[in-house]
C-alpha cells in the first residue's frame, strides 16, 4: 500500500544542465515546486540567474543554487563537479541543433554538436559517477529526442546522431550501474517550442504540426513532467529506458 506520493521529490538534491531556459528551466521549475532542491547549471550567467530567481523558494534546508559553466571544457568540469554535493537526481538537458544537408557537413560543425550534445553529457555522468556524486537510488535522466531514435529527416542528420549516442550510452549506464541502485532513463520528444526551433518559419511550423495527432508541438512543461516522473520513486523499476513524449508524431 502507498502511504506517502510517489511523485513527490521532497528531499532530493537535482542537478540540471542547460538550465538557462528552454525544458531546462521548466523541468527545474516543475522540480522545485515537487519539493527538491535544484542546482542549475548553464554557459549563460544572466539567463541562468534568471532561471534561479523563477524557482519556487525551496521546501526544504538546502537552497538553490547556479553555476555557470561551460560542459565542453574539461577545467569547468571539474570545478563543477567538485563543487557539487551528493545528488539525487540528475538531469542532462543541455544540446544544440542545425539543420545541414549531410553533403554540406563540415567538420567544424559535426564536431561543435557532437561535442555539446554527445562528448558532454558521456564526460560529465562519467565524472559525476567516478567522484561518487550520487546517492543511493539516484536517477539520471538524459534529454534526447525522438530523432534519430524512432525517426529521422532531411538535413538533421547531426543531431539525430547524437541523440542516437546519447540513448545508446543512457542503456549502457543502465546496465552497469542498476546493480547500485542507480537508475537511467531519456527523454525522447518530438518538437518542443523551444529556442532550439527559432530556425522554422511559422508556415514550416504549421506544416510540421500536420504530422502530429494532437496537431501542436510540445510545450517545455509536457517534457518536464515526464523528466520529474522519471526522477521520482513512482519510476523506481523503471531504467533503461527511452520514454517518448512526441504527441503521436512517430505513429506514422
Amino acid at each position: 500500500m502507498i502511504q506517502e506520493n510517489p511523485y513527490s521529490l521532497s528531499g532530493k538534491t537535482i542537478l540540471v544542465t542547460g538550465g538557462a531556459g528552454g525544458i531546462g528551466s521548466e523541468t527545474a521549475r516543475v522540480c522545485a515546486g515537487l519539493g527538491a532542491s535544484i542546482i542549475l547549471t548553464d554557459i549563460r550567467e544572466e539567463a541562468l540567474a534568471m532561471s534561479l530567481q523563477s524557482l519556487p523558494s525551496p521546501q526544504g534546508s538546502v537552497p538553490h543554487a547556479m553555476i555557470c559553466a561551460d560542459l565542453t571544457n574539461a577545467a569547468d568540469l571539474e570545478r563543477l563537479v567538485d563543487s557539487l554535493p551528493v545528488l539525487d537526481g540528475f538531469v542532462c538537458n543541455a544540446g544544440v541543433m542545425k539543420l545541414v544537408l549531410t553533403q554540406f557537413i563540415s567538420e567544424e560543425e559535426l564536431t561543435r554538436i557532437q561535442n555539446i550534445n554527445l562528448n558532454a553529457p558521456i564526460l560529465l555522468t562519467r565524472l559525476l559517477l567516478k567522484k561518487k556524486k550520487f546517492s543511493k537510488k539516484a536517477s539520471i535522466v538524459f534529454t534526447s529526442s525522438a530523432a534519430g531514435v524512432y525517426r529521422v529527416s532531411v538535413g538533421n542528420a547531426i543531431y539525430a546522431t547524437t541523440k542516437c549516442g546519447i540513448d545508446a550510452f543512457m542503456r549502457t549506464v543502465a546496465l552497469e550501474f542498476g546493480p547500485k541502485g542507480i537508475r537511467c532513463n531519456s527523454v525522447n520528444p518530438g518538437m518542443v517550442e523551444t529556442p532550439l526551433i527559432s530556425g522554422f518559419t511559422d508556415e514550416q511550423k504549421e506544416k510540421e504540426k500536420m504530422n502530429y495527432p494532437l496537431r501542436r508541438f510540445a510545450q517545455p512543461a509536457d517534457i518536464a513532467l515526464g523528466i520529474a516522473y522519471l526522477l521520482s520513486d513512482a519510476s523506481s523499476f523503471v531504467t533503461g529506458t527511452a520514454l517518448k513524449i512526441d504527441g503521436g508524431m512517430t505513429l506514422s
